[in-house]
């Protein structure tokens, strides 16, 4: 038996955008727009995938009635051209459409993977800084670390690294204490 898939063909010459992504095959890959480029990412690993999901658990747990945490898959629009999924989005009850979110979290959280690490670290903070996100949080399960920033005067400020059993207590967008080594 032979399975016969349609080809996607993405246009040439310029920036892709939302419709773009749109055209897209629901295929398991992870598909971003960061500034009009596609970005493909691999599935992630076993460590990632756990550490993700106990952080969901805690964060889901605090938080309060008016905010709720999604995981990926699930669309960030900050523009048409810029749709990101983070690893854990905590937004506003009240911005999110059945479709994705169209403005940016109040915290953006990253599991850092060797594949994604320097977009996390670069482009996708600049990102989240640039559209106003509160709080932008990554977690390395290979340590385990958590660093955390805030947005002070429009710009991002390290609020906390801790690793292994130290614990860091948030206040922003709600109080919240995260060990990572249990995380892992």
């Amino acid at each position: 038996m032979v399975t016969m898939t349609q080809a996607t063909w993405l246009p040439r010459g310029r920036a892709l955008t939302r419709d773009d992504l749109d055209t897209l095959p629901d295929d398991g890959h992870r598909y971003e727009l960061i500034d009009g480029v596609l970005v493909v990412s691999p599935s992630p690993s076993q460590e990632h995938q756990s550490m993700l999901g106990e952080l969901f658990v805690l964060l889901r747990a605090a938080c309060p009635a008016d905010l709720k945490v999604l995981l990926a898959p699930f669309d960030v629009a900050l523009a048409a051209d810029t749709v990101v999924q983070p690893d854990i989005v905590v937004a506003r009850r009240t911005d999110l459409t059945s479709r994705d979110l169209p403005t940016a979290p109040v915290l953006a959280v990253e599991v850092l993977s060797p594949s994604t690490r320097r977009i996390d670290l670069t482009l996708k903070k600049s990102l989240q800084e640039a559209a106003g996100c509160p709080s932008y949080w990554v977690v390395d399960p290979a340590e385990p670390r958590l660093i955390t920033w805030d947005l002070v005067g429009g710009a991002y400020v390290e609020v906390a690294s801790v690793a292994g059993a130290e614990t860091f207590t948030a206040q922003h967008p709600f109080a919240v204490s995260v060990t990572p080594a249990p995380l892992v």
